[in-house]
């Protein structure tokens, strides 16, 4: 019996330890979602935000869920620090653009997007879908540089370190392109 658990264990850490389908220098596939930003919903196509400067594009499972709810909360207190950096935030979930829409106000803070992949093209594209529930995304968080290229990845299902990590990344990027 404890052979069989430690199987089980086993195949749930490789499971849900995969890692990223997109790597440091891959080239970051160009989406068209619908997105909405303070409850306003529009047409996010992440080529017209990279001609602006650098994309975080965080995946999160499930909106109004608490771990989703945190990390939205998070970005929103932190837009301010991306900005400065000349970075865009936009997170992809495959909930629909209602509920979205109602996320994007409340835990999202109106300050920044959240665009809906109900067909779950976007996931797939950038290996999000959860490899357990393949109905929600999985939470990765990329940050792409204006030239299309990604130039970090982080993945775990704790909420707590995305913003962190991603700004982190900015951080050294924005520094070591001078």
């Amino acid at each position: 019996m404890k052979k069989f658990f430690a199987f089980i264990l086993l195949m749930l850490t490789l499971a849900t330890s995969s890692y990223a389908a997109l790597d440091v220098g891959d080239a970051a596939p160009n989406f068209t979602a619908s997105a909405a930003l303070a409850g306003k919903v529009y047409k996010f196509t992440l080529a017209d935000s990279l001609a602006k400067g650098p994309v975080v594009l965080y995946f999160f499972p499930a909106a109004f869920s608490v771990g989703c709810s945190i990390e939205a909360h998070e970005f929103a207190e932190a837009i301010t620090k991306f900005e400065a950096l000349g970075a865009t935030v936009i997170g992809v979930s495959s909930d629909d653009i209602d509920t979205l829409g109602k996320f994007s106000v409340q835990a999202c803070q109106g300050k920044f997007p959240v665009a809906s992949d109900n067909t779950q093209n976007v996931m797939k594209s950038y290996d999000a879908v959860m490899a357990l529930r393949p109905d929600y995304a999985n939470r990765i968080s990329y940050v792409i540089s204006p030239n299309g290229k990604v130039i970090y990845n982080y993945q775990s299902l704790n909420p707590s370190r995305h913003v962190e990590k991603t700004l982190a990344a900015l951080k050294d990027w924005s520094q070591n392109k001078k």
